[in-house]
């Protein structure tokens, strides 16, 4: 390439042919037909189960699509270009979160689960009221609502900057008939049409990372010559067992910090709960977890390694440094182009794994406003009860208008530039006070709405400001990141040297922004962005507490056991029994002195 300029090294990747366009409009006919089949041709749900068949799968659905639209939903396109570009920067510390993965596992099935699956619930929120009030039920509702709103445009744009890599074509464009297509299928098939294509898509998001990763690796001269240049760059280390809550990532922060913005994501979020609840029983259900944690862990550590094959690649001409990529998260699509450019349909393969990704959250966030705009925000405030023609109205009016607001809110997002990292910092505010809450409901009985009130909008206050100010620190430089070194000597092209990478970075599971302080003194918004959720639960579970106590706690023998995780409830119920005994023994003894 001597002689070349960067732009021509760009347009000379730009190989995406036709057969690369037919296997993307191939993935995306195959979700139309999904949609078709289950909203018009499958037999329709009996009178009276439209509701629960729209939202819940009619609470029939099998573990494996299950599991699989799980791994789909959660792992998004920000998390499959986010994770290798993670590791190509900072190494491999953050996979150390899988020990917060495997964590949440175990807590979810013992404490969480077996609540929300026995209650048969539709809607999350739907447990806060009968928990505590009304009032908690639509701060839940609202704090859900304004997340995924902020969420989803973002998911929708970074594949979308991926497809623009690849093929120069505008993102204003694709992204309208991307975002159209997930509408139709969420909402004319319901939960069973957003299940079925996300089996679907998560095996183009496995089948496109696997292949890039062979092709790669021989591309580059084998595994050992992989691990030798990760090595050697410091990207391959061992966990930092220093605790200090202001790095960004040590084994602490990953595995505790972890293990409860995991719990946030997956133990009382709609998107994912809604999934388990549409098995028929408990034990599916915790199946259907652990193989969820399996695909994901497997997803993860395939991502992880493609963030090293990156830097194999790219070890002496960093294409950040060159403005080959022009944005962090295009560095594997870089990849893509370089390693497959050469074979007809399999660029094709990868960016349809990508906007798979994408499409299966987008779809998953849908179906899921739409149970909780119904149950939440509608019957609640119905005067008489919606008839199932009104019901099946809303379901789908929600998904179209709020599809509608995402394609807008993608306009937004291109525009607004660096603000893409501060909506992401906001999307964990709500995280922390939401888990706290449901928290509360599951473990301490004597906490009551107005506790959970005043201790959730303390918590979300709280969280806002710390958001807030460490965007300001990283703004300013006050904060700043220590990145894993690159070269430029080995470049066979003429290039502007520029630096490698703003002083912003993309968080890979979407939770926020951090940075190592470069200040010695403490800060509370210089703590790493992984003790986010953990701060903001800890925050509202403490203050939830004491104001019970302060305006009259709940009395634990008068509550419902069902409202309670499974060893709460034996407590609960060896109480009431204990209470009984001594009321029969004094009972007995007043006879005995009337006697």
């Amino acid at each position: 390439m001597a002689g070349l300029n960067v732009d021509d090294v760009k347009v000379s990747l730009q190989k995406f042919g036709l057969y690369d366009y037919v296997v993307f409009v191939l993935m995306l006919l195959s979700c139309v037909m999904i949609g078709v089949y289950f909203g018009f041709l499958k037999k329709k749900a009996k009178k009276g189960e439209a509701e629960a068949d729209y939202l819940v799968g009619n609470r029939q659905m099998k573990i494996i699509p299950v599991s699989l639209s799980l791994i789909a939903s959660f792992i998004s396109g920000i998390s499959l270009l986010g994770t290798p570009t993670e590791i190509y920067l900072y190494g491999v510390q953050y996979m150390y979160i899988v020990g917060g993965v495997i964590s949440m596992g175990f807590i979810m099935m013992y404490f969480y689960l077996p609540v929300f699956h026995n209650l048969k619930l539709t809607s999350t929120y739907q447990y806060l009221q009968t928990r505590f009030d009304r009032r908690m039920r639509l701060f839940g509702s609202i704090l859900f609502t304004l997340a995924t709103m902020a969420w989803l445009p973002i998911v929708i744009y970074v594949p979308a900057l991926a497809f623009n890599q690849v093929t120069g074509i505008n993102v204003h464009l694709i992204t309208p008939i991307v975002c159209v297509i997930c509408i139709f299928y969420t909402c004319v098939g319901g939960l069973k049409a957003v299940v079925w294509t996300d089996v679907v898509q998560t095996i183009l998001m496995f089948g496109a990372m696997l292949l890039i990763i062979i092709k790669g690796t021989l591309d580059v001269g084998g595994l050992s010559v992989v691990i030798e240049r990760a090595k050697a760059s410091g990207r391959i280390e061992g966990p930092d067992l220093r605790f200090d809550m202001t790095t960004r990532h040590n084994i602490y922060s990953c595995v505790i910090g972890g293990v409860v913005y995991w719990l946030k994501t997956n133990a009382v979020s709609q998107n994912m709960i809604q999934r388990y609840l549409s098995l028929p029983t408990l034990a599916s259900a915790k199946k259907a977890l652990w193989t969820f944690i399996f695909g994901t862990l497997v997803l993860l550590a395939l991502c992880c390694y493609s963030g090293l094959l990156i830097y194999a690649k790219y070890y002496d001409c960093d294409p950040l440094t060159t403005k080959l990529a022009k944005a962090k998260d295009q560095l594997l699509p870089l990849l893509v182009m370089d390693t497959l450019g050469d074979f007809p349909g399999l660029p094709g393969l990868f960016v349809a794994g990508v906007f798979s990704a994408a499409l299966s959250s987008l779809s998953t966030g849908l179906n899921s406003m739409s149970a909780v705009v119904l149950e939440d925000f509608f019957k609640p405030f119905s005067n008489r009860p919606l008839s199932e023609k009104q019901t099946s109205i809303i379901m789908r009016a929600v998904v179209a208008i709020f599809g509608a607001i995402c394609v807008v809110l993608v306009l937004v997002v291109e525009k607004l530039g660096s603000v893409l990292q501060l909506s992401m910092s906001l999307g964990s505010v709500s995280n922390g006070p939401l888990l706290g809450i449901f928290t509360l409901g599951v473990l301490i009985p004597w906490a009551n709405g107005t506790g959970a009130i005043v201790g959730g909008t303390i918590g979300l206050l709280v969280m806002i400001w710390v958001c807030l100010k460490a965007q300001l620190a990283i703004a300013t430089g006050e904060l700043a990141f220590d990145l894993k070194p690159v070269d430029t000597q080995g470049c066979s092209y003429h290039f502007i040297a520029s630096e490698p990478m703003s002083m912003l970075a993309i968080n890979t599971t979407s939770l926020s922004i951090d940075a190592t302080p470069v200040e010695p003194e403490f800060a509370l918004y210089h703590i790493s962005y992984l003790w986010y959720t953990t701060m903001g639960a800890l925050i509202t579970i403490i203050i939830a507490v004491i104001v019970s106590f302060i305006v009259g706690p709940n009395k634990p023998d008068e509550m419902n056991p069902n409202l309670f995780s499974p060893f709460i409830q034996r407590i609960l119920v060896r109480r009431r029994i204990a209470a009984h005994n001594q009321l029969e023994m004094a009972t007995g003894g007043i006879k005995e002195i009337i006697q």
